[in-house]
This record gives structure tokens, C-alpha cells and sequence, in this order.
């Protein structure tokens, strides 16, 4: 039977809006982490097939195939080719998904899985277009009329729906920068950053946080109860996963870390927006037949705080065991590069710890979401 393996992970640390990273280039920040990708790995880079890059606003600096165009700017070989693909939030993790199935189906031995997103420079909602159609057609309007679609009205649906009060949310938003700030003091994610532009740690966590201080912001929505403080960072970064053959291991002399166990993906309702983690997580654990208790640790993007909060409740997990390093309401959410950012954090901290199976999910724009479970060798 086909294995693929992880042999490489590795991310920039994660920028804020005004940070260190503002003016790096998005090609920049993807070149930075597959040329350590290669050094780290010491695989030859003319040996890689393809490189697949999520990110979300192809637009300016981040338009005309930024994986090709990072690819190029590391200096890397001319012959390997890229795409960049968009699955909204879950770009980069479907590229590891893309990656791993070429493995899988013995058509790739060598894959890169890469992500980038400069928020800074190109920021959400810089796809739609002034003067252009709106992305919903007429087909789209007779089946969900002209109702909001956005994630931030879907973040509000899912806190009504499952019943989580506003100081629910507050306590989850703050243990989330507890634990960011404590793995951050701890040097957790030391050994999985590519540091750039002088900055070698993640700059969102907020320490001195505090429920009062949460209390006092604005709601997003008049009567609603979501804040700026139950969402994710607008954020900086890239990341990069090399994905590999049996053969290839064995041609290139690499190390496997993990093998891609299962992989699921699955749509729900767009209005509701960010349910599918549910749905993907059930669908995973059905096809691996794993338990939900016999997964070690769980890495589910916390996009807004009732995502990962209902995804518990539904699906039985432990939130102890949930992000537990923080998630992106404290370290943030640089779009197109969290679902690979997301999994080099669950990998090492499987190493970390010594556990054995994790789970990854986000949530994506649209109504939909991806399930990766790997195991650590």
C-alpha cells in the first residue's frame, strides 16, 4: 500500500498587520520558507515535482502564480513547476492534500505543500472587484435570496445556535492567548520557525489580556455578541511541508516525521459559513477508524471563537487537548498559509510530546472544511 510521509514542515513566524513583516514581499515570505524547507530537509531541490501554494487573494503582489513566482525568487531550479490554488482559508492545508494524494496515487514521488499570505499588503475582500460583478449570480440568489454571506454573520449564527454566551467566548479568547504566550515564552515553536526580517517569534499573543479589557470592545454587529477580541489576527506568513514516497525516502536518504493517516473534506451550509470542521472531523474519523479519543492533539483554526467551541461540543473532543500552544485568535490567521502553518504546529508538537495521532480542520469560506489526521513515526 502507498504511503505518503512528511519529512519537512517549517513556518515564518506569524506577523501582525503594523508588525515586522508588513513590508516583506509575498513572494519573499514564500521563497523564504522553501529555500529552508530545502536546507533543512537536504533534499535536492531538482527532485521536487511540483510545488502547490495556497493562498487566497491572488491579487497584486500575490497574482500571476505567487508559487511559481516564490519558487523562482528562492533560486531554486527552473525545471520544477508550481500552482496556487484557493480554498479559502483552507488553501494551504488542501495543498497538502493536493501533495499527498500525487504520493498516494504513484504519480508523485516529491511534493511540496506551501502557503502564503502578506495581509498587510493585500487584505481581505481585495479579490472583489469595483465596477465587476459580485461573485453571486442569479443562480445563487434563487437558492439563498440576498442575504449576508460573510463569516462574520456566520460566526454570530453558530454563537446563537449553540448557545455560547459572550463571556463564554471572552474565557476561550483569553486562555487561547495564555497558551500562545506561554509557548511562545517557552520556545515551543522555536524549532519549526524560519525567522526573516529580524523577527523570530509570533508577534499576536497578547499576555496582558485581560476578560475586563475584553468586556469593554465594540461588537461587530448592533444586538450581536461577537467582538474583535472572538476573531482571528489579520496576519503575515508563510509556510511550506516537503511530502514524499516511500521510494523517495529511500532515493534521497530523508527521514519521515509522519504519514498522512486520512484525509477528508467535506461542504455545509455557506450561510452558517464555518461548520464544516464538524462534518470534516466526523468524516475523518470514520474513514480512519479512529476514535475521537485516540487523537493526541488537535489543531482547529480558531477563525472566530465559536468555531472551535462548537466543534467540541458536537464532535466529544477535549478543548484541553485543542490548540493547545494558542490558536489564531492569539497567534493569528494569514489566510492561504494557516492549514500548512497549522499543521508544521501539530507535528512538532506531536514530536514535542510524544503523542501519536493529530488532527487538523479549519473552516473555509463558502461552507466547507478539510480533515488531515496524521501519525508521528
Amino acid at each position: 500500500m502507498a504511503e505518503a510521509y512528511i519529512v519537512g514542515a517549517v513556518r515564518t513566524p506569524v506577523g501582525t498587520k503594523k508588525g515586522a513583516l508588513k513590508d516583506v514581499h509575498p513572494a519573499d515570505l514564500g521563497a523564504h520558507v522553501l529555500k529552508e524547507l530545502v536546507n533543512r530537509t537536504g533534499v535536492d531541490p531538482s527532485a521536487v515535482e511540483d510545488v502547490i501554494m495556497g493562498c487566497v487573494m491572488q491579487v497584486g503582489p500575490q497574482t500571476l502564480d505567487v508559487a511559481r513566482t516564490a519558487w523562482l525568487s528562492a533560486g531554486l531550479p527552473e525545471s520544477v513547476p508550481g500552482v496556487t490554488i484557493d480554498r479559502q482559508c483552507g488553501s494551504s492545508q488542501q495543498a497538502i492534500h493536493f501533495a499527498a494524494q500525487g504520493v498516494l496515487s504513484g504519480t508523485q514521488d516529491l511534493v511540496v505543500a506551501s502557503g502564503v499570505e502578506q495581509m498587510a499588503k493585500v487584505p481581505m475582500g481585495a479579490t472583489i472587484v469595483q465596477g465587476m460583478d459580485f461573485p453571486f449570480g442569479e443562480g445563487w440568489a434563487e437558492r439563498y435570496g440576498m442575504q449576508e454571506i460573510s463569516q462574520f454573520r456566520g460566526a454570530e449564527l453558530m454563537a446563537e445556535k449553540w448557545d455560547l454566551s459572550r463571556e463564554e467566548m471572552e474565557r476561550f479568547a483569553l486562555e487561547s492567548h495564555r497558551r500562545g504566550a506561554a509557548a511562545i515564552e517557552a520556545g515551543y515553536f522555536d524549532r519549526e520557525i524560519a525567522p526573516i526580517a529580524g523577527l523570530t517569534k509570533d508577534e499576536g499573543a497578547r499576555p496582558d489580556t485581560t476578560l475586563e479589557k475584553m468586556a469593554g470592545l465594540k461588537v461587530l454587529r448592533e444586538g450581536g455578541r461577537m467582538t474583535a477580541a472572538l476573531a482571528s489576527q489579520i496576519s503575515i506568513g508563510a509556510s511550506a511541508l516537503l511530502i514524499a514516497s516511500e521510494a523517495a525516502v529511500k532515493r534521497h536518504n530523508l527521514t519521515p516525521r509522519a504519514r498522512i493517516h486520512t484525509l477528508s473534506v467535506t461542504g455545509s451550509d455557506p450561510v452558517y459559513m464555518l461548520t464544516g470542521p464538524i462534518p470534516a472531523t466526523e468524516r475523518a474519523l470514520e474513514r480512519s477508524g479512529l476514535k475521537i479519543g485516540d487523537i493526541d492533539v488537535f489543531e482547529v483554526n480558531e477563525a472566530f471563537a465559536p468555531v472551535p467551541m462548537a466543534w467540541a461540543r458536537d464532535t466529544g473532543a477535549s478543548l484541553e487537548k485543542t490548540n493547545p500552544n494558542g490558536g489564531a485568535i492569539a497567534l493569528g490567521h494569514p489566510l492561504g498559509a494557516t492549514g500548512g502553518i497549522l499543521m508544521t504546529k501539530l507535528l512538532h508538537e506531536l514530536e514535542r510530546t510524544g503523542g501519536r495521532y493529530g488532527l487538523q480542520t479549519m473552516c473555509e469560506g463558502g461552507g466547507q472544511a478539510n480533515a488531515t489526521i496524521i501519525e508521528r513515526l
